[in-house]
């Protein structure tokens, strides 16, 4: 158990997870206490000591289900020599449809069952609920449909998909619908309806899940735990990449911007010199010089109160960086109400301003809809020319920036080799407070091709890889 427990916890770290010595002594801990025959309690305690991440369950629990998938007492009866235990079943199926049908025989094995007999047993199982037998039914069903051979190399999804093929799960909850019909010897009202229609849907769902596990079974056993964690691991959502995420993903990473959202405006805010003094506070020095006799022993001076920071936002959308795009505009939408004022900027070959898209609604999708077809972005060819756009945007709102404002520059500096106009990003850095640059490519693309990172990053307070949501957070932490 401990070398099973310490490959478990090896994956969890592989996985990206962090998992620390005293948590894993805490599981160590926790789970003596715990019968591993409740499977569902062995994992809940393992997850209580060793997540500290609602985020990361999900990879938790793929990793619980590999590295545990033999399970105890709910697996016997479907183990080596108990499939005897499966047979008694079968054959007291077989003499109830003889007594009540008149056809049939006892005897014979689940060996012998025809697809037709097999789906019979399992839409009895579904009706009455039988969950022992459901299990039992699932196991039979990869033996006999998936077609597993040792050594195959073939992932777990093209076995499910052969298993449940075969079943024809799509049509068994109207034969679950009709049988419960002639049960009630009736039609059933609208309400047992729905009752009836939810529960064998659940019932089949859960069905599913145990040919999925007993598959994973299998495979662990073939492949061992170790490979099959390897094959199965996703990246956690701090990791998926901007550039390659998924709308569920997407999703996921937008529940994530605004506690982040709220840290970044909080370390623009902060001084650079915590103890730093602001002028001679001259009425206040006096006052207090009147406990030390008229002598003003004691200065007192104006502290300056951190103020609200301006912030602009000047985002590339073009095609290259399309996926980023999606991700920037949603980070703009989430830090509206961080800064005393945000101004947002779109540009591909040109640049137009879109803050008022994002102020004008409370629906995110929306601005971005607006966004991607209202905005004036496309100068000549619609490829991307930072040069220009950086032109345009010091043209026209050059004077806006001033030393309260934090300038925010988000893309992958690929110019299809136009001229930099890098003197721009010169002038702004003059003028305002921070200039940095966030790049969602990989840093051993930066300065390949048409890539000019360093034209542009020697004129900022830095220039930041950030390709996820793990690399966000520590850009805003690295902020003074």
């Amino acid at each position: 158990m401990l070398d099973l427990l310490n490959g478990f916890v090896v994956e969890l770290r592989n996985a990206g997870l962090p998992v620390s010595l005293t948590e894993n002594l805490d599981a160590m801990e926790a789970v003596q206490h715990i019968p591993i025959e409740d499977r569902e309690a062995f994992k809940y305690a393992l997850g209580a000591t060793l997540i500290k991440n609602n985020a990361h369950w999900r990879a938790f629990e793929t990793v619980f289900e590999v590295y545990f998938s033999l399970r105890g007492t709910e697996y016997r009866i479907v183990e080596g020599d108990d499939e005897t235990a499966l047979d008694d079943m079968w054959r007291e199926m077989q003499e109830q449809m003889r007594q009540g049908e008149g056809r049939g025989q006892a005897g014979g094995s689940m060996d012998d069952l025809t697809p037709e007999e097999i789906a019979q047993m399992l839409m009895r199982a579904l009706l009455d609920g039988d969950q022992a037998l459901s299990r039992a039914m699932a196991k039979q069903a990869v033996q006999r449909f998936a077609g597993m051979e040792p050594g195959r190399p073939v992932g777990g999804t093209y076995y499910l998909y052969r298993t449940l093929r075969n079943l024809d799960l799509d049509g068994m909850l109207e034969k679950l619908m009709e049988a419960t019909r002639e049960q009630v010897g009736g039609e059933l009202t609208s309400l047992e309806e729905r009752l009836e229609r939810e529960e064998y849907e659940h019932r089949i769902t859960e069905f599913k899940a145990e040919i999925e596990a007993e598959i994973r079974r299998r495979l662990v056993a073939d492949r061992g735990a170790e490979a099959m964690a390897k094959t199965l691991r996703k990246p956690l959502p701090e990791d998926v990449e901007f550039m390659h995420a998924s709308r569920d993903e997407m999703q996921s990473l937008k529940k994530a911007l605004y506690p982040l959202t709220r840290k970044l405006a909080a370390r623009l805010a902060r001084k650079r010199r915590h103890g730093r003094k602001g002028p001679l506070d001259f009425r206040n020095t006096v006052r207090h010089s009147l406990s030390y006799g008229g002598v003003p022993a004691e200065p007192k001076f104006k502290y300056p109160r951190p103020a609200k920071p301006e912030l602009m936002v000047i985002a590339d959308i073009s095609g290259s960086v399309a996926a980023f795009a999606r991700f920037t505009l949603m980070l703009v939408y989430a830090i509206q109400n961080q800064f005393s004022k945000v101004r947002s900027f779109v540009f591909i070959d040109g640049l137009d301003e879109v803050t008022d898209y994002f102020r004008a609604t409370e629906d995110i999708t929306e601005a971005i809809h607006r966004v991607n077809t209202e905005a004036d972005v496309v100068w000549v060819d619609g490829h991307s020319d930072y040069g220009h756009a950086f032109e345009v945007f010091w043209e026209r709102y050059g004077k806006d920036v001033g030393p309260k404002t934090t300038v925010l520059l988000l893309g992958d500096a690929r110019n299809n080799y136009h001229a930099s106009q890098s003197w721009v990003i010169r002038e702004i850095e003059h003028k305002a407070r921070h200039v940095y640059w966030l790049n969602p490519e990989p840093r051993s693309y930066w300065n390949t091709g048409d890539s000019i990172v360093d034209d542009y990053g020697v004129h900022t307070d830095g220039v930041f890889e950030c390709r996820n949501l793990r690399q966000l957070e520590a850009f805003v932490e690295k902020l003074a």
